[in-house]
């Protein structure tokens, strides 16, 4: 089982994030890289849908605000391009594969250390970082992204198919940035206003100084806390770094907010992890 030692715990309290190496096996690694490989083959995208995703305010607002395609993608897989890479959704409530790594007793022991009452899986979305030009995530809190009141009840669980590498892109994060609150959110505009999405307030000028990196070997989970800032640098190197990523929020006494791109729907609501 996965569950954190009292020194774990503390060390994600205090920097927002937590490495756990050898969190899956090469074999799983290996099956989900050949089922994504298995989707991809399958994939048929619309040229009108081909949708950039990007955390930078004028890139999410001019490639995302506006398409349905974006914002009605919760429930639903789909597929992002991100100049030239693309990333695909909803894995964790729709591909047997994926629904079973996310829902395994591995992660449920780990939610359970963690002291989460009633976990469900908000979003999952597979990174694919392709060789010389995976791009650039930019500083941001997964928070801004996925809002809920009180703050702290969103977490984010990722893990590395391949290795991480400084070299192609891995995650880099601010230690203890997770204590100042949320500095800007995304939230949906209006019905039937043009662009779909919005921005409240501004992220900070986040010095490169205050980033550590965190490269870790293929089977590594790695935990962020919704308001710790990250990023990754872009891919310049000879090795993709896929990932799989979801998000869990803690659903008792926590309101998802209305204004959140994100929604569930009626015939989906967000999965329960564990019942």
């Amino acid at each position: 089982m996965a569950c954190l030692s009292p020194l774990q715990l503390q060390k994600f309290q205090e920097d927002g994030f937590l490495v756990l190496e050898g969190f899956l096996s090469a074999e799983e690694c290996v099956a989900m890289r050949e089922r994504i490989g298995e989707i991809v083959a399958q994939m048929d995208v619309p040229l009108h849908c081909r949708t950039e995703f990007s955390t930078q305010k004028e890139e999410q607002l001019r490639a995302q605000g506006s398409t349905d395609y974006f914002l009605s993608s919760g429930d639903k897989i789909r597929f992002f391009f991100e100049k030239g890479v693309f990333d695909k959704e909803a894995l964790h409530a729709h591909d047997p594969v994926f629904r079973c790594v996310t829902h395994s007793p591995k992660i449920q022991a780990l939610a359970r250390s963690l002291g989460l009452q009633m976990p469900v899986v908000v979003q999952s979305m597979y990174i694919f970082k392709q060789p010389h030009f995976g791009g650039e995530v930019f500083p941001h809190q997964d928070a801004s992204f996925l809002y809920t009141e009180p703050l702290g009840r969103v977490l984010g669980i990722w893990i590395a198919l391949e290795d991480a590498t400084l070299e192609n892109g891995c995650l880099w994060f601010i230690p203890g940035s997770h204590t100042s609150g949320v500095s800007r959110r995304m939230v949906r505009a209006p019905a039937g206003l043009a662009p779909g999405t919005r921005f409240l307030g501004s992220e900070p000028a986040w010095h490169n100084s205050l980033f550590v990196p965190t490269p870790v070997q293929r089977g590594a989970l790695v935990l962020i806390h919704g308001e710790v800032v990250h990023k990754s640098e872009q891919n310049l190197s000879d090795h993709s770094r896929q990932a799989y990523t979801f998000h869990l929020m803690e659903a008792s006494g926590t309101t998802w907010n209305p204004e959140n791109w994100l929604q569930p729907t009626a015939e989906l609501p967000f999965p329960l992890l564990y019942t």
